[in-house]
């Protein structure tokens, strides 16, 4: 796609979905955003939310979380699934946050990624939600599917859709653009059935050209 699509594609998004960026109340510290993300792995916004309260009643701190008995932290987040990988996770990255970082949460990519569980889609979110830092585009699935299905991006890994996101749009957007791709998705352009007729960026999208194109035929 021409890569001056892209902004005008942005800000029909922003439109839309205004409060799609707006900061997220739930996270009061990095500590928390970077357990919450972990947590999102596989599962929905509400049952991690869900689980926010007792689990930081318990592990407040990078430390406590550092200490915590498996089978204990376990029970808490069992609701997200995967919650044998994301206790170790957690506990891992805790305790990599005591021994090297005086258990704080590192505001750098080369830091973040050294952290069990924290891949490049989980540290820009944390980079971007708890340091309001636009270091690059967090592809989820959500993020992989509309930039392939607007044509944004014909590339199927992770990496080279969020590098071709970060060609086509200015830094100040990397952020804020995987929250507003995101609330599209769940919204309008869902995974089996988008709903073309009500989009406001079908006029810049290759799907809904290509389904003109089929019906006319």
């Amino acid at each position: 796609m021409d890569d001056t699509a892209c902004t005008p594609i942005f800000d029909l998004l922003a439109a839309a979905y205004p409060h799609a960026t707006d900061p997220e109340p739930f996270f009061s510290s990095p500590f928390q955003v970077l357990v919450l993300t972990i947590l999102s792995a596989q599962t929905t916004d509400k049952q991690v939310w869900a689980l926010r309260e007792p689990l930081f009643a318990a592990y407040p701190t990078p430390a406590a979380l550092a200490a915590a008995d498996p089978t204990e932290l376990e029970a808490i987040i069992r609701p997200t699934g995967y919650y044998h990988a994301k206790a170790r996770h957690l506990i891992g990255a805790a305790r990599i946050l005591v021994a090297e970082y005086d258990g704080q949460v590192p505001a750098r990519m080369e830091d973040l990624v050294r952290l069990h569980g924290v891949g490049r889609k989980t540290a820009n979110i944390v980079l971007y939600h708890a340091f309001g830092q636009n270091r690059g585009v967090a592809v989820d699935t959500h993020v992989l599917r509309l930039a392939q299905r607007i044509g944004l991006s014909d590339h199927a890994d992770p990496a080279g859709i969020e590098r071709d996101l970060m060609a086509c749009l200015p830094p100040e957007k990397w952020g804020p653009v995987t929250d507003l791709m995101i609330a599209h998705g769940r919204a309008i352009c869902i995974a089996r059935r988008p709903r073309c007729e009500v989009c406001p960026i079908r006029q810049h999208c290759r799907y809904y050209r290509e389904v003109r194109r089929a019906a006319s035929d």
